[in-house]
């Protein structure tokens, strides 16, 4: 696993000392960032060097190959990972300040008691006068964190915390991972339905498929608020997004494309989903053992949908044998599955997401020349697609206008949104999706998701029934 390291050195006040242990750096496959000057003598210098390290093995080489140059010491080696996570990344902040008795009656007791009963009279008021209007639950109960697998609740709370992080940063939605050590469906559902009167929307994460699929159904149908699993949406919605942009690259139309999929677990059946909701009518979705069909159907209740949906010719075959002539090939599986004469075989100027991480189902170098575009999950090669730009605008979107779920015409409009945050004049095969950095994407994404959640009436009109406190509230 790649180092983030900050090295603390002391070197001789010399000529030629720096160049030296940048040449060691060099040799040890480490990619420099920042050098800072920490302090200066007429003897020595302090600086501290910013890099990355393909592994801790290369770490320890590298340290013994600095100190073997002549008056170099290691003063400080710090993992800058662990550094950016001591204390966690995220706290609790009040939001109305307590500076006297008075203060504290208005806020606290006895003046919180009439906010109480209004409450308790009518629930949806809870939207205007607690947190709950701007507040998201993120659930998981770490079963499939990241791509490392199960690793339990208390492992998977960095993650949660880390999307915490996110949803602030992105939307200003204050979001509270929920790292729960149960997992069997339907504690998981016990345990959300009963904190779900706090939060006005559910994220669903890093939950193991096919209980994912379970959950997230019981759940949008107990709730009131939005329930939103994003390992499977979020990515469809990215996934859509950034196909639309690279068809206006290639030239060719969402209805007449032949799609091959890798992958039917929870990303792979909502992929499949919203791209037959898109327009696309020939989609052939592989697992493990080949083409999915309805003549052989799997025995998974998500498999078989995809039997029943997907595959109208009823092919059948491994990945490389079901792609040659499809147009587009999308991969949320494992790595290494095809290569450079697979993509030879798919249509002129095919699109190709390996989305796959960390390391894609075809490498990108392998068919740069081939590829018509290419799209991975990972930050170090152009177009990634990337959840980040899609939750933070959805639930901005679901809790602005107070939806009651998230639903399938609110994913495509999402879709779409963030694919027009790029204008066409700007696309190219290596840009295709727009920066998470960019300040128009979750502001965009939220107006078109509430936009149409208003259109189909999915969302509360009013949240307030008219009385005396109606003009003092508003």
């Amino acid at each position: 696993m790649v180092s983030n390291i900050a090295l603390s050195l002391r070197l001789p006040n010399r000529p030629g000392t720096l160049a030296n242990v940048l040449t060691v750096i060099a040799r040890e496959r480490g990619n420099l960032g920042a050098i800072d000057l920490v302090a200066a003598t007429p003897g020595y210098i302090d600086r501290k060097l910013m890099l990355r390290l393909p592994d801790q093995d290369h770490l320890a080489k590298l340290i013994a190959a600095l100190e073997a140059i002549p008056d170099v010491k290691v003063t400080r080696v710090a993992d800058r990972v662990f550094m950016r996570h001591i204390g966690g990344k995220i706290e609790i902040k009040a939001k109305r300040p307590v500076h006297d008795w008075e203060d504290l009656a208005l806020v606290y007791t006895p003046g919180v008691a009439t906010v109480c009963e209004d409450i308790a009279a009518n629930k949806d008021l809870a939207y205007k006068l607690t947190m709950k209007g701007n507040s998201v639950a993120i659930v998981t109960d770490g079963s499939a964190v990241l791509g490392l697998g199960n690793l339990g609740a208390a492992a998977a709370l960095p993650v949660m915390e880390g999307k915490a992080v996110l949803f602030k940063r992105f939307a200003n939605i204050d979001a509270f991972p929920l790292c729960l050590d149960v997992h069997e469906p339907a504690d998981i559902i016990a345990a959300v339905v009963a904190c779900a009167p706090n939060f006005g929307g559910i994220n669903l994460e890093d939950i193991a498929a096919p209980k994912c699929f379970e959950i997230e159904e019981k759940l949008s149908q107990l709730l009131d608020i939005p329930v939103f699993h994003d390992d499977q949406h979020g990515t469809a919605i990215a996934g859509l997004a950034a196909l639309i942009n690279a068809l206006k690259v290639v030239g060719k139309e969402m209805t007449g494309i032949k799609v091959v999929m890798s992958g039917a677990g929870a990303a792979g059946v909502a992929i499949a989903k919203i791209l037959l909701r898109a327009g696309v009518r020939d989609l052939i979705v592989c697992d493990s053992k080949g083409a999915i069909a309805r003549d052989n159907p799997p025995q998974a209740p998500s498999k078989l949908w995809l039997a029943e949906n997907t595959n109208r010719d009823c092919v059948h075959g491994s990945l490389p044998e079901v792609l040659p002539g499809a147009d587009v090939f999308i991969g949320v599986s494992a790595p290494g599955l095809l290569h450079r004469e697979d993509i030879r075989r798919m249509a002129a100027s095919p699109v190709v997401f390996a989305l796959a991480n960390p390391e894609p189902e075809v490498q990108p170098e392998e068919i740069v020349d081939l590829a018509g575009v290419i799209a991975t999950g990972r930050s170090d090669y152009p177009n990634q697609v990337n959840n980040a730009l899609v939750f933070p605008g959805v639930f901005r979107g679901a809790l602005d206008c107070r939806a009651h779920a998230i639903t399938g015409e609110m994913c495509l409009a999402a879709a779409y949104a963030l694919a027009g945050t790029i204008p066409d004049e700007q696309l190219s095969p290596e840009h295709i999706v727009p920066s998470v950095f960019n300040d128009q994407v979750a502001q965009t994404v939220a107006k078109a998701v509430s936009r149409e959640a208003e259109r189909t009436g999915d969302c509360r009109k009013s949240l307030l029934n008219g009385g005396e406190r109606e003009g003092l509230l508003c």
